[in-house]
């Protein structure tokens, strides 16, 4: 940028003016601004929403006003003007300023208190390994290596999947219609579409599918049929009829995709059932019991019944809805899986090549939380291994996981098929530059999008600041997704982003005690210690991202060749380096709203000691979408669907008193739209802005395909602009699934930008969707499953309900008078208009209103009412109908 440019060419002079504050933050500003209380206080940053602008940010009557400067073609300067003013040209910045400095100039008032910013010492940053221990620089990696970076900086690696959101929309509106009339004719391929994806691949670099390396062809060895020992768990009412609950033993066939239920009579006799994997319609995990599942089979048509079952741990559940999910993957006629698995593995290396077997790692066997045996050798779908300080060549890495893989579960590794990926990211650049840093991957699977990150922090205890940093700049320079999100951060650019690595974030305590509380296995006091949690609990960091718990000694710095000893003193030419035991080495996620994702292991390993951190696992199961062709082909205009608000308000954290307009993104959206600028503004604190806009100012949305089955899968993404400098002040999304019926919805959420909360935002708005297009299929997680990925969800509530009680501090809060008179749960919802939860009630056994009264919070949730003011309303009614 042209702070960087030095010389007299720069618009900025020969040396950057100290009011001159590069790329600082527009809340940054807003805080500096603040802090020096005069009127006539400015500063200049670098525009966010321009590159090479810049933003004069003034200071007048406790409020902020900014200012676009802006270059035109020959590079001069000027601030944006009203249209038909004509503006004042400068060649450099300083001579801009100069200007302004004087009275009666347009601005709002005469610049007069320059706000200069911090300069830092500038500090050496080639930090290698930690900086514990003497390594010479690594050696550089071979030709294949597609990443390049400075210390410190973000590097994006493998974007070949970028933009491929795209193709959904010029294959629409373009071969669409042809692909359909020959599915009609009998066609078994959709020539068009290979045709759209064979264009995209050329455009991206890729001349054929066959130079992506990531697929490969699941070949496993055969799976062994596997029993369960389990009991029928029953109500009480039921226990009178039929006695103490009874042992059955569940026993998956996965080659012959068939559930044998069995149950144990008198006299060692047997009796049961078999379902094959089409009669299995769905799996609910109960969150209060962790070892409980129910499974709903289908008996007849249109009919099924429910039968919950207690496992002997939650490990063996999670192993059976393993099996069960592969079974019904491996069988299903669908062309595309509901759901798949995914590995996440990351190690730093410690710059020495790996032992020969790394199977420990990617069977997840070792500490923690850790997959059942029967589990571990069951191939996912998608395998991610991210590394630090990995001297091994690619060639080699790859032949090394590839080795492992078909020895462990005979999954041969061969390009260019489907349907197994396996993705593979590491950082270790030139020593000259270091080793820090960050590379990225993110590609499509089907309708989901999929972000990976693999970092390296800054090492030292004490600098937990510019690990902050570290995160916050990779956060918003990592070049990964949709090109068209730029408004957003990569935490928002996907349905689900995972992030990796040595973020070498250490534990605030005396060594001691940390060896003392590792030795009796209590790792509760050190996480509380843990400086990831502290500043994740202060959001300053990580926002909203999603750790699974910790159960596994911490993963650093352990003696070379053993695992029994932590190294933590080290003399250098400094003095003596003290470096505590620590989690160095996580794996977080975070989703979109209302999606499917669950953890069901996170541990590390305890026999690979080549490095002295150990590699640490995870495993998710994760919920995806369809690549959606409409069967009734592009919508009329008596079926299109609709995207309707009925208001909008937002809270924005800033000084400045501008106008704003709301920008919607969303992949179902042939292109972004714009509302008009907010008709209601206000504030009674002098950093809060609250904003409004009515129904005449916001747009009505048309989603390329109006059927449901596509629409309850879709995301809307949000952001707040400045009418002034076309700037976020915060951004958002929401989930469309819970917006469909025919009466609007409510919604309020948090508004965030940069990785920092700036706000929240509430409205109304309803999915509109035509009868025509009203059919859906089943989901083997869909509706009362939500069950399953409440358990990713339940830590969220936490921050959610803060965000309640915030938002009714601020707009102040309403109640009314309810009264359970129906004959029905369905009529009694009905009248809430809250009827959208009746399955989810129905489905988990609430199916009388006499009973209703026993109902608990954590039933509405296990239920799906994850809404925190939904959940008030109906407990406020039942307890009013209590009362009568």
């Amino acid at each position: 940028i042209a702070a960087d440019c030095g010389g007299g060419g720069s618009p900025l002079g020969p040396t950057p003016p100290m009011w001159y504050h590069r790329d600082l933050s527009r809340a940054a500003a807003e805080e500096l601004l603040a802090r020096s209380g005069r009127d006539g206080s400015f500063l200049v940053r670098d525009s966010e929403s321009v590159n090479g602008a810049y933003a004069l940010c003034v200071l007048f009557q406790k409020h902020v006003h900014t200012y676009r400067i802006l270059p035109d073609e020959e590079g001069f300067l000027a601030v944006q003007t009203s249209q038909g003013v004509q503006p004042k040209r400068f060649k450099t910045l300083p001579e801009l300023v100069s200007l302004y400095l004087q009275p009666s100039q347009g601005l709002v008032t005469t610049l007069l208190y320059p706000v200069d910013r911090e300069e830092t010492a500038v500090l050496d940053d080639r930090d290698y390994s930690d900086g514990e221990d003497e390594k010479p620089p690594l050696p550089p990696r071979s030709a294949s290596t597609s990443t390049s970076s400075a210390p410190e900086t973000p590097t994006e690696s493998a974007p070949a999947a970028n933009g491929l959101s795209t193709i959904s929309h010029e294959y629409l509106k373009g071969s669409y219609a042809l692909d359909l009339e020959a599915v009609k004719q009998g066609a078994s391929s959709l020539p068009h579409l290979n045709k759209t994806l064979r264009c995209r691949l050329h455009q991206l670099g890729l001349s054929s599918p066959g130079s992506l390396p990531l697929f490969s062809m699941r070949r496993s060895k055969a799976i062994p049929v596997q029993a369960f020992e389990v009991k029928l768990d029953v109500y009480l009412a039921e226990l009178t009829k039929i006695g103490k609950s009874q042992k059955y033993t569940l026993s998956v066939d996965v080659e012959g995709g068939r559930l044998v239920v069995m149950k144990k009579v008198k006299d060692n006799q047997e009796d049961w059932n078999t379902f094959t994997h089409d009669k299995i319609r769905q799996l609910i995990k109960s969150q209060r019991v962790q070892n409980k599942l129910g499974i709903v089979f289908e008996k007849e048509k249109d009919k099924s019944q429910r039968k919950d079952f207690i496992f002997a741990s939650a490990k063996k559940r999670e192993a059976f809805c393993q099996l069960l999910q592969l079974m019904k993957n491996k069988h299903s006629n669908q062309d595309e899986p509901d759901m798949i698995s995914i590995f996440i593995g990351t190690w730093n290396m410690g710059s020495v090549p790996a032992p020969k077997s790394v199977a420990s790692w990617v069977l997840c066997r070792g500490l923690g939380k850790t997959l059942d045996e029967m589990a571990v050798t069951i191939p996912h779908d998608l395998y991610v291994f991210g590394t630090q300080e990995n001297s091994v060549c690619d060639r080699e890495w790859v032949e090394t996981l590839r080795a492992v893989l078909k020895d462990q579960t005979e999954l041969d590794y061969k390009p260019n098929k489907s349907f197994i990926v396996l993705c593979l990211f590491y950082i270790c650049f030139d020593g000259c530059l270091g080793n820090k840093g960050a590379v990225g991957v993110s590609f499509m699977f089907n309708g989901t999008s999929f972000g990976f990150v693999n970092c390296h922090l800054t090492s030292g205890n004490e600098k937990i600041a510019r690990r902050n940093q570290n995160y916050l700049d990779i956060l918003r320079l990592l070049s990964l997704g949709d090109k068209q999100l730029g408004s957003f951060d990569i935490s928002l650019r996907f349905t689900h982003l995972f992030w990796l690595g040595d973020l070498n974030y250490r534990l605030d305590m005396d060594i001691q005690e940390i060896l003392n509380y590792i030795n009796r296995k209590e790792f509760e006091p050190l996480l509380k210690v843990d400086q990831l949690n502290l500043e994740r609990e202060k959001n300053k960091v990580f926002l909203r991202f999603a750790e699974e718990d910790i159960s596994f000694p911490p993963t650093y710095r352990y003696e070379r060749g053993s695992r029994d000893t932590y190294v933590w003193q080290k003399q250098k030419a400094t003095g003596m380096r003290t470096n505590v035991p620590s989690w160095c080495d996580r794996i977080l996620w975070k989703s979109y709203p209302e999606t499917h994702i669950v953890c069901n292991s996170y541990g590390c390993t305890d026999d690979l000691v080549t490095s002295d951190h150990s590699p640490v696992f995870a495993t998710f199961e994760v919920g995806v979408t369809s690549q959606f062709v409409s069967k009734k082909g592009l919508p009329k205009s008596s079926e299109q669907a609709y995207i309707e608000f009925e208001s909008i308000e937002a809270i924005v954290k800033t000084a400045s008193r501008t106008k704003f307009f709301i920008e919607f993104y969303s992949t179902c959206l042939e292109e972004f739209k714009k509302s008009y600028e907010n008709d209601s503004q206000n504030s009674d604190n002098v950093n809060f802005l609250r904003v409004g806009w009515s129904n005449k100012q916001l747009t009505t949305l048309k989603p390329l395909l109006s059927e449901i089955e596509y629409l309850q899968d879709q995301h809307l993404l949000l952001t707040v602009k400045s009418v002034d400098g076309y700037e976020s002040y915060g951004e958002c999304v929401l989930a469309l699934k819970s917006m469909i019926g025919s009466t609007a919805q409510q919604f309020h959420t948090y508004l965030s930008h940069r990785g920092e909360e700036t706000g929240n935002i509430r409205g109304s708005m309803r999915v509109r969707v035509p009868a025509e297009r009203m059919g859906t299929r089943e989901r083997l997680y869909g509706k009362a499953a939500v069950g399953v990925w409440m358990q990713a969800a339940i830590k969220k509530l936490k921050w959610y309900c803060c965000c309640v009680s915030l938002l009714q501090a601020l707009w102040g809060s309403s109640s009314s008078s309810l009264s359970v008179g129906e004959s029905s749960v369905g009529e009694w919802l009905q009248r809430l208009g809250l009827e959208k939860y009746e399955q989810g009630l129905l489905h988990n056994g609430w199916d009388d209103l006499e009973f209703l009264s026993d109902i608990t919070e954590e039933d509405l949730e296990e239920a799906g009412v994850l809404d925190p003011a939904h959940k008030q309303i109906l407990l406020e009614s039942l307890r009013q109908q209590q009362q009568k």
